[in-house]
């Protein structure tokens, strides 16, 4: 595939953190036929993708001079948004900069009593961690007087070597009942998607929220049974959600607390896509190559 070209020259992407996700905006971007440089604090110790530069977090100033667009995988930790403590200064002076991506959490809607919430609803954030993602969220926002800015909130990412089969498959699975509580999900490959379908459009400067989410929330006990059913295995017995968060870990607990439906009707459309994996039925299946 020939290199993709904006108006100065090939379109040149700096991802920051390639893990799970990370790495794979950074595979597609390099099929798209851009290039890609992306940040590890262990460059020696991480396997990129073919055709991906790697340099040092610390050392990003470089590739970010050059860069046409950006995007920011890293969770703030009590300090912030580590790529903002670093390379705020280097962002705002990347002269060839036009595009910056941010993927944040659905968590930042906090509990809405299982409410629908859409790309236009206030962030109402119910735990220290959303909280410290809205600060991360705010301080990208900053750059939309010159950039276009895209914030990603993403549902609870899965796909092959991630994903409830191998769970089940390894025995760790947990088949929670808790009816009406319904959980928002998203297939690693339509997140890459996404993100590339915002960067390539070429809006102006300013904010746009998207919903990464797939199209059926769903309980968790549901994608934990068809897991199962795929692999031709017995589910796990089911445990009341009253007795299982007796064993659960804070995060794991405040997680479960919180009961919200996110819609991506708006987002869809904005990017012009449909998901691959619709729902974990689809996703599940393509993971198992069915």
């Amino acid at each position: 595939m020939g290199q993709t070209q904006g108006m100065n020259g090939p379109y040149r992407l700096v991802v920051f953190g390639l893990g799970y996700t990370g790495a794979a905006i950074a595979a597609r971007a390099v099929e798209m036929g851009w290039h890609v440089a992306g940040t590890s604090r262990d460059p020696a110790g991480i396997r990129a993708p073919d055709g991906v530069q790697v340099v040092a977090f610390d050392r990003a100033a470089g590739v970010l001079a050059e860069a046409t667009h950006l995007v920011a995988t890293a969770p703030p930790g009590e300090q912030g948004d580590p790529v903002l403590a670093v390379h705020r200064a280097a962002i705002a002076a990347a002269r060839h900069l036009r595009w910056a991506g941010y993927l944040s959490t659905t968590g930042v809607y906090g509990d809405r009593g299982g409410a629908w919430v859409d790309e236009t609803t206030p962030p109402a954030p119910g735990s220290e961690r959303s909280t410290r993602r809205v600060a991360a969220e705010q301080g990208w926002a900053r750059f939309a007087d010159r950039l276009a800015v895209d914030v990603f909130r993403v549902a609870g990412i899965y796909g092959p070597g991630r994903s409830a089969l191998e769970d089940v498959r390894a025995g760790t699975a947990r088949r929670v009942l808790k009816p009406g509580h319904l959980f928002g999900r998203i297939h690693r490959d339509d997140i890459a998607r996404a993100v590339l379908a915002a960067a390539e459009q070429g809006r102006p400067p300013g904010l746009r929220v998207l919903h990464l989410v797939d199209d059926e929330p769903a309980e968790s006990a549901a994608v934990i049974e068809e897991a199962a059913r795929l692999l031709g295995v017995t589910p796990p017995p089911a445990v009341p959600y009253e007795q299982a968060v007796t064993a659960m870990s804070p995060m794991a607990r405040s997680f479960w607390a919180e009961n919200r439906l996110v819609a991506n009707a708006k987002t869809k459309a904005a990017l012009g896509i449909a998901w691959l994996y619709p729902t974990y039925r689809e996703g599940l299946r393509a993971i198992l190559g069915l």
